[in-house]
């Protein structure tokens, strides 16, 4: 087991390293850099920057720098914690993600709970009742949960929430709420406004985890060892929850990987489409106003989430399924 996390931490920091340079080098292949888009701006306003301006502006910012000096000074900051000075926003990283990051958290993590709560009981139950009318009902149904768009069904509910409840779901917080001090009255305020997100970024993830679980414990329902545990006299439900839906929750553990990046970034489409205040569209905007330090601070945190969660998903595969440390 220790040769087996051994191998798998040098590859992560190998992956990690080569991610950096990656996402450095193509966040720098657009024409210009934020300093060319903001001038053009200004210039189009018809304000007039001089070149000595923009060379001190260069400098300042540190434009003027090699690409390879500007990597260096960026990753050797980022690993002490310092994620650069934010262009667009004339503000620190840090402080732009950490005071968007508790609200992207709760979106995330109730989604979370809301894909695994639904997903894991139908996936046995229409597994159990394979062919059945139950079966193809819930069938049904994931296949048009696969099927819709996030930010179509984001649209249908704010607006059966509006025509029929008579509730504004766009954003997180009423507008009386949105700039109050946290108690009582904005907890709830927030809670009313919390399902539509909710049920919107769970619902993908729902369908799929479903079909998933559903295929996997029909191929484990059909092999030797359970007819042979059934034989023993072992009830029904234990041979099923002790073997078959232990191997079939392999899909469950892998996907850990790409949660947590998703518990960061949330689903920007969904959260532009809802106004929701998270990390999701603060990325999008970096990207589009090449922001460099904003937006590669943003990719490169993601892809250690993303990296420190398929690790720990092969961990917990390993235990789980004791043939997966062998391979």
């Amino acid at each position: 087991m220790s040769k087996f996390i051994m191998h798998r931490l040098l590859f992560m920091v190998v992956t990690l390293v080569v991610i950096s340079i990656l996402s450095f080098i193509i966040i720098q292949l657009p024409p210009g850099d934020y300093l060319t888009s903001y001038i053009t701006q200004l210039r189009s306003m018809g304000t007039d920057v001089s070149d000595e301006q923009i060379e001190y502006l260069r400098e300042q910012y540190g434009l003027d720098d090699p690409i390879y000096v500007q990597y260096f000074k960026w990753i050797g900051n980022f690993i002490t914690g310092d994620m650069g000075f934010s262009f667009s926003w004339n503000r620190p990283v840090n402080e732009l993600v950490w005071e968007r990051l508790g609200l992207t958290l709760v979106i995330s993590i109730s989604s979370l709970l809301f894909t695994w709560i639904v997903a894991f009981p139908i996936g046995i139950y229409t597994a159990l009742r394979q062919n059945s009318l139950s079966d193809y009902f819930f069938t049904f149904l994931s296949f048009i949960g696969v099927a819709t768009p996030n930010f179509l069904l984001a649209l249908v509910l704010m607006y059966v929430s509006f025509k029929y409840f008579g509730i504004n779901v766009g954003g997180l917080f009423s507008p009386e709420y949105a700039d109050a001090a946290w108690g009582i009255g904005k907890i709830t305020d927030l809670l009313q406004h919390l399902w539509i997100p909710v049920v919107v970024v769970g619902t993908a993830g729902t369908a799929g985890l479903v079909r998933i679980m559903r295929a996997n414990l029909l191929d484990e329902l059909g092999k030797p060892y359970v007819t042979t545990a059934k034989s023993k006299g072992i009830p029904n439900y234990k041979v099923i929850l002790k073997y078959p839906v232990r191997i079939a929750l392999n899909p469950f553990i892998s996907t850990l990987g790409w949660q947590l990046p998703k518990l960061i970034s949330g689903s920007t489409i969904t959260a532009v489409v809802l106004s929701l205040p998270t990390t999701g569209p603060l990325l999008l905007d970096a990207l589009k106003s090449q922001d460099m330090y904003l937006a590669g601070s943003f990719i490169m945190l993601l892809s250690v989430l993303t990296v420190i969660g398929t690790f720990i998903s092969d961990i917990l595969l390993a235990l789980v399924d004791p043939r997966i440390r062998y391979v």
